[in-house]
Order: structure tokens, then sequence, then C-alpha cells
């Protein structure tokens, strides 16, 4: 308040003074000025007596007196610690100054005298005049520069709420451009890049940085320009993304061109980039990056670039990894329990159901073996014996699990699984189907043999539970690759009114994981039509929830391209339709780190419904799914979880648990470790299930020594309930997923990108878990077979320009932001030095330690990483 009383009085306000306060600021004035040095008293008289000449009206005098008073603050502003003394003692002279600015007629005093008034109006002018830049205007055009960077960061903080203003007023912004285009060279020169990209931003103006882009100042524009598009709203983060996208074309760093490329889903920019890429080096890496993504629309003509797009090699690389890590012996499901450990020998009890218990062992066996090729329960010459200890659907899943452990592997995987699609048991078929789609993921093929076996068990007249395995199959197979045969093999299924519904959905689900994120019209209206022409009796079955889910995916992370679709499904009845626009909205929002649709999804959970709720829950979960890969947002929502778990009703407590395992995914924190252990103790039984999945999501394929604990905790506290026993074992394989080595976060290339496909996997098993007595615990636990499309090996691999595996030293800790910090921060710290293969937690990041070998670009090293040796590397 006292500051805002300083400025009225020094910008003229219209208050009279209080005699009483007149007589007082004299007296403070009088003792400060005693205080003054006899140096400061003589510079201040000097001063007042300047600025008397300028208001007494002769034009020569003033000039003089302007000149002087304009060299005595820019030799201040030079070294400006605090304010300026020249700027302190011509305070009381602000208001009589102006005075005579209006009335000076036009010429070089004028000119002069704006020059001078434009930089005291920078600590004088009241708040929101814009006198600075009014003078400005009116002032030299050409000189910002030699008032110093203070002066300029002034002017360019005015020139956006001016420009704006006078867009809206439709006004001439001409003699602002004319200022932008002096300040944003100036910040460019002095190592200012952040400031020179918010003032373009704020005037929309940024692709006027293009000019401005050279090899030394690129990296830091793209990095605080991409990081500024995750806080700008839809289609301004596009056009920002857009920009970073030709900076780094520019300067032909193609790697990190493609990876802003791959985020804004543009296909026509990704083949642009690999058709004028022409160093072969940089496009294997680029390669890489793309098959990383699983990207679908590259084509190259040269055989190794398109051997590395299709993942071939994938399986082989990471069996390698194990090796080097001493990890490829097979473990069986034992090792992961350490029963004898536990101080009552809860596997064997008498009170759990043996199938259950067989079911749980086939799940952790297959986790845990994940893409090593190997076991000690499948794979051996007894394999067959173990598939027929289960019952029925259980049959299904034991067989589907030999896809897990044969993942990536296609030509090894295709013999195995190819004696159980001989089987006479149905279920038997349907979980070689299932393997069949397990083992090609992600992985292509020219044979393509998973379309040739898994087209013909989809006819009509075929069992409902072998359509089924081909059905899921399918999706796994070729999630996200938007092939146009699971098109026409898929659609006509959905479209057929008289199909069950376990097989309808499924259908859905998936064509919409195929095609994800495409907002493809054909299947979206195939699928709605199905979901209006089923009467509510039908729709009421639990397995609706991925028909919806399925449309939702269609539209994943597209936003307002929803609309339409959302429009279209207020003519859905009941509970379903409630269920359904809801999930189509969070799926169009997720990753987005939408502040608006979180705090809609935040007023619908406030609503206290004890029936038909279920769209609630759906609701709890678009919070975290908006917040998904950003820090922020990420611990924002947890806060509103917190609330939610305090106040909420039964049904949104339920859905805590999944949010923070779909936030923290194989990100094990030990705040949310806590939350989590204390939640799966808790009284309603669902609350409970939710948190112990959630615990084995969070620490998943991370080995995490806390969690494993707890987990064996858990199980002797549960030893008498066959269902959360179930649920636990679950946990204890995702926990120790490809012992070790696998992650299924989402988030990948230094967590700037999300993959689509993962996501979509991982709200598979979060809808799985919104009702987990009918899924999961029920007949449809090979829903889990899902989640194959969110593993991914968590390691950093050096490869040399033939595609073999080179030991490299590098640093390995944890990443640090270094977003518009000046100089050249550390990207990490606390690290350790290991040579590669090496493993990756969430948050860390890695660089080379050795000058012997270079990185064939400056993209991020994760995943598989080029490197050549340095010719200018000399041994010591």
């Amino acid at each position: 308040r006292e500051m805002a009383d300083e400025k009225t009085t020094a910008g003229g306000g219209a208050a009279k003074a209080d005699p009483k306060d007149a007589k007082k600021k004299t007296k403070e004035e009088k003792k400060k000025e005693e205080e003054m040095s006899e140096e400061d008293l003589a510079k201040k008289a000097e001063l007042d007596l300047l600025a008397e000449r300028v208001m007494e009206g002769d034009e020569g005098v003033q000039r003089l007196a302007l000149e002087t008073i304009r060299s005595e603050i820019r030799s201040a502003t030079s070294s400006m610690t605090s304010v300026p003394k020249p700027l302190k003692f011509l305070r009381p002279h602000y208001s009589g100054l102006k005075a005579c600015f209006e009335k000076q007629p036009k010429g070089e005093a004028k000119v002069l005298l704006a020059d001078v008034l434009s930089v005291l109006a920078m600590t004088m002018a009241v708040e929101g005049t814009r006198e600075s830049l009014t003078f400005k205007l009116e002032g030299t055009i050409g000189d910002l520069e030699s008032w110093g960077h203070e002066f300029v960061r002034n002017i360019a903080g005015e020139i956006g709420v001016e420009w704006n203003k006078r867009l809206a007023d439709k006004q001439s912004v001409a003699d602002l451009k004319v200022l932008v285009d002096e300040i944003v060279p100036f910040h460019m020169r002095h190592n200012a890049e952040p400031e020179a990209c918010d003032l373009l931003i704020e005037v929309d103006q940024l692709a006027d940085m293009l000019n401005l882009v050279d090899d030394t100042n690129y990296a830091r524009i793209a990095l605080y320009l991409t990081n500024c598009a995750n806080y700008i709203p839809e289609p301004e983060d596009t056009a920002i993304l857009r920009v970073v996208q030709q900076v780094y074309w520019k300067v032909r760093q193609y790697p990190q061109a493609l990876r802003i490329a791959i985020k804004l889903g543009d296909n026509d920019g990704i083949q642009a980039l690999f058709d004028q890429c022409d160093d072969m080096v940089l496009k294997k890496q680029m390669a890489y990056i793309a098959a990383r993504s699983q990207v679908a629309c590259v084509e190259c003509d040269d055989l190794d670039v398109q051997e590395i797009l299709s993942n071939t090699k994938l399986c082989e690389k990471f069996q390698s990894l194990a090796r080097d890590l001493d990890v490829w012996e097979a473990k069986t499901a034992e090792d992961i329990y350490k029963s004898h450990l536990d101080n009552t020998r809860t596997v064997l009890s008498s009170s759990v159901d043996s199938a259950q218990q067989n079911l749980a062992t086939t799940f952790v066996n297959g986790f845990v073996n994940c893409a090593f090729g190997h076991d000690k329960l499948l794979t051996t010459a007894e394999g067959n014996k173990w598939v027929y200890r289960n019952k029925e659907h259980g049959m299904m899943s034991a067989t589907a699990s030999l896809g897990l452990i044969l993942l990536w592997d296609v030509d090894e995987g295709l013999g195995q699984v190819d004696k159980f699609l001989e089987s006479t048991d149905d279920y038997i078929k349907a979980g070689a189907l299932i393997a069949m789609g397990v083992v090609t993921c992600g992985v292509k093929n020219e044979c393509d043999p998973a379309l040739a076996l898994l087209s013909e068990p989809l006819e009509p007249g075929k069992p409902t539970i072998t359509r089924v395995g081909a059905i899921i199959g399918l999706g796994i197979a070729y999630a996200g690759s938007r092939r146009d045969e699971i098109l026409k093999m898929l659609t006509p299924i959905v479209a057929d009114t008289t199909a069950p519904i376990d097989v309808f959905a499924l259908a859905s689900l998936s064509l919409g994981l195929v095609f994800v994120g495409t907002c493809n019209d054909v299947i979206a209206e195939t699928i709605m039509e199905g979901l209006l022409e089923r009467d509510e009796a039908t729709l009421n079955d639990p397995m609706t929830r991925f028909a919806c889910l399925g449309l939702g995916l269609l539209f994943l992370s597209r936003q307002e391209e929803a609309e339409t679709t959302l429009e279209a499904l207020k003519a859905l009845p009941g509970q379903t339709g409630k269920y359904c626009c809801m999930t189509v909205d969070t799926c169009a929002y997720a990753g987005t780190g939408n502040v608006m649709k979180v705090q809609s999804y935040l007023q619908m959970c406030a609503d206290h419904l004890e029936e038909d709720n279920s769209h609630q829950s759906v609701a709890a979960l678009g919070i975290a799914m908006c917040a998904v890969g950003e820090d922020l947002g990420a611990e924002m929502s947890l806060r509103s979880l917190e609330h939610m778990l305090q106040y909420g009703e039964p049904n949104l407590r339920r859905v805590v648990p999944l949010c923070i395992g779909l936030l923290n995914t194989s990100n094990p924190k030990p705040q949310v470790i806590d939350m989590l252990s204390r939640l799966s103790h808790d009284a309603d039984a669902d609350t409970a299930q939710g948190a112990i999945i959630s615990l084995g999501l969070v620490a998943a394929g991370t080995n995490n020594a806390r969690v494993a604990q707890l987990l064996r905790s858990l199980v002797q506290y549960y030893q008498k309930d066959p269902k959360h026993l179930f649920v636990v074992r679950l946990a204890q394989g995702l926990l120790h997923m490809g012992k070790g080595l696998m992650t299924l976060n989402p988030q990948y290339s230094d967590r700037l990108l999300t993959s689509g496909v993962a996501l979509g996997g991982l709200l598979v098993l979060a809808h799985c878990c919104l009702d987990l007595k009918n899924t999961l615990l029920g007949r449809h636990h090979y829903m889990l077979y899902y989640l194959t499309a969110a593993i991914q090996p968590r390691m950093l691999m050096t490869v040399d320009e033939e595609g073999n595996s080179v030991p490299v030293s590098v640093r390995v800790g944890q990443a640090v932001d270094t977003v518009g910090q000046a100089g050249r921060p550390k990207t990490i710290t606390g690290f350790q030095t290991h040579t590669t293969p090496v493993l990756l937690a969430y948050d860390q990041r890695a660089e080379i330690a050795t000058d012997e070998w270079l990185p064939v670009s400056s993209t991020v090293l994760e995943g598989f990483v080029m490197v050549k040796r340095n010719p200018d590397f000399v041994k010591v």
C-alpha cells in the first residue's frame, strides 16, 4: 500500500497531501539528506538544477540539460545493482517533467525529454499506465540498447500488454512491431533467448525467431519453447511445437526434429525428415527413435533402416542386455514369492483355491520371464502339463502367457505357439491366438504371420471363445499400426448386432488400440451404432465398458477433435451413455495437462451419488489421465486425490489408488508407496485390491526392494482371502517384470513423448480395475495381456554404425531441469559412471563420460544410441 501511495504521489495523483504528513516527510527527507555523502548531495543538487533548467522553457538550455541528464542516467544504468541514484534523485521532478513534455512543441528537445521520461517511468509511473512505452514511442527509435537490460525488459513487458489491447481495439501495431524487431535481436545477442521467445509468443510473431537461429543458440531456444508448449492451450501449443520443429530442421538436427514431429503426430513431417536426411548413420538413429515410437508411416528403401524400423532385432538386443547384467537364468514363481521367508506356508494353505493359485503362478511366471525366451514352466518338455493344470479360462491365460515369455521373438515364438493352435480344446486354442498377438506386439515381419493365423478364427461360425482370442491377439499384435486390413476384419464384427456383447466390446477395444489417436470416423460411427442398437439390459454387462474405451482410444489426446462424437453420444441413454461420454472425454484430454478439464472432472466428483455413479469413477480417473507425464500437474492431482480419499463417496475412494498408479507407473516414489501401502489394508475390499494392483504398477519392472517387502507382508496379511492373495501375486509379477529390466511408463525420450499405445494398454488395466470382481477376478483375467502394449526395455544401449553393441562409459544420474538457465548447466546430478548397456529409471538421464566416443546426434541418450569414434581422441 505504501508503494502504491508513493507511486500515486510521484505520478501526480489528485489527492491532496495532509500538512502534517508534508512536515513529517520534510523531516524524513532532511534526515536522509543528512545521511547522504557529500558526493551524493552534490549529485542531487546538480540533477535538481538540470531538471529545473528543462522546465524553464529555453530550448537551447533544455537540450543541453537533457543531454546531461541522459548521459548521467546511462552511465548509472550500465552497472545497475540497485535503483540508480539519478533515478532516485529525479523522482520528485517526474510529474513536473511530464507537464513540461505536454506543453513542449515538437522538436529535438521533446524527443530527448521523451527518452528521459521513458526511463524515469520505469520506476515512477503508476502501474498499468504503460507510460514508459508511451514516452518511448514519442522518443528516439533505435537506441534501446544504450539504456541497459532492465529498461529493455520493462519495455518488452509493456509491449505485450499494449499489443493485445490494440488488437482487441482493432488498432495498428506497426510502431510496436518496430520495437519488437529491435528488442528480440538484442536479447539474442545477450544470451537472453527465453526473454526473446516470451516476447515473440506474446505478440504472436514466433515465426520471426527462425531468422535469428544458428548453431550456437538453437538448443536453448528449442528446449525453452518445447517446455513452454506444455503450459499453453490448444492450438497455440501446436504452433509453438511447429516452430521448434523448423528450428531443428534449419540446423539439420533431424533426430531432434523427428521427436517433435512424433509429438505433433505429423506423419507427413516424419516422412519428409527421412527423405531429406542424406546421412545414412543419422537416418539409422532416426529409425531407432521411430521404432521406439511405433511410427507406422515411414517408408525407406534402405534395408538396414527397414530392419531397425521393424524392431526385429529388439528381442536379440534385449537378451544380450540380460546376459550382460547377469540375469539370463530363468526364474520360477517361487523365486519371487520367497515363501521360505514367511512364517506360515501360505502358498499351500488349504483355504486358497488351487485353480486361482495356478493362475496367479501363470501370470507371475509370464511377467518375470517376459521376453527372455525361456522359463521353467511352459518352454520345458513338460510345458503342456502346466496348461492342463488349469481350468477353462485359466487354460486360456496359461497358454497366452507363453507369448509373454517369447515376446518380440517372432521366429522362435511361432514354433512354440503353433503346437497349441492345433489343440482341440477351444480355450487352449484361444490362448494360443492371444499368445500369437503378444509375440508379435510392436514387431513388423515381412511374412505377417499374425494376420494370416488370426483371420480365420474370426469367422461368425467359430466358437465365441476362439473369436475372443483372435480379436485380442489382433489388437495387441497391431497396436498403433493403423492397418486397413485390421479395419476390414474387425469392423463387420462391431457392426454385427447379433454378436455377443463381449465379442462386440473386445472388437471395439482392439480397433481403438490399433487406430489409437487417429479420430477414425468410420470406426467411431460403427461403435456408436453398435451401442445405440443394443438394449439397456445388454449394455449393463460389465464388458460394455471396453467398447466405450475402444471409442475413447480413437480420440486419445486429440482434445477438441472429439467434440462431434461427444455430441452424438448424448443420444445413448442411461448410465452407459454417461460412462461412454466420460470415457471419450477423459481419453481426448489424456496427457494434455488441461487445467479446465481437471476442474470439470473434480466438479463432477463433488456430486454425492449413491447409485448410477460409474461415470464418476471415470471422471476421477480422468484427473490422473490429464496429468500423466507432467510433474507439476501430477503433484497437484495427488493433492486433489488425497481430498477425495477423505471426503469422497466409496466409489471414488476405490479409484484413487488406480489414479496414483497411473500417475507414477514404474516410478516408485517413497511417498507414493507409503500412501498405497496404507490403502492396501483398507477395510473396503475394492479399495485394498486397487491399491495392491497400483503398488505393482508403481514399481513395475523395477525390482524395488521396499515394495517387494510390502507385498510379501500382504501375502501373510491376506493368506485366508484367495481374491486378495491373487491380486498380491499379480502385483508381485508386475514388480519383477522382465527381472527388473522393463518399464510400463508411457513416457519416453526424456519424458518428451507419450506413447499412445502404451497409455492405451494401461487404460485397459485401469478400466478392468474399476470392476475387478467381473474382470480380472472373474472369467476375463486374459484382459491383462493388453498390458503387453506398454512393455518396453528401460535400457540405454550404445551401438556402432553396423548396429553392434559397443561398451561406452556413461554417467547416469538424476535428471535436472535446465530450461532457461544461463550458461551450460549440468543436466544430471548425483551420477554414477557405468559402462553400457545400462538401466535407466523414470527420472534418470545419461550422458557420455568419455571423449573416445561421440553420439552421432545430440538426441537424448535413451534406448538405442548410435556412437562413432572421436577422430581427435588421443589415448593417454
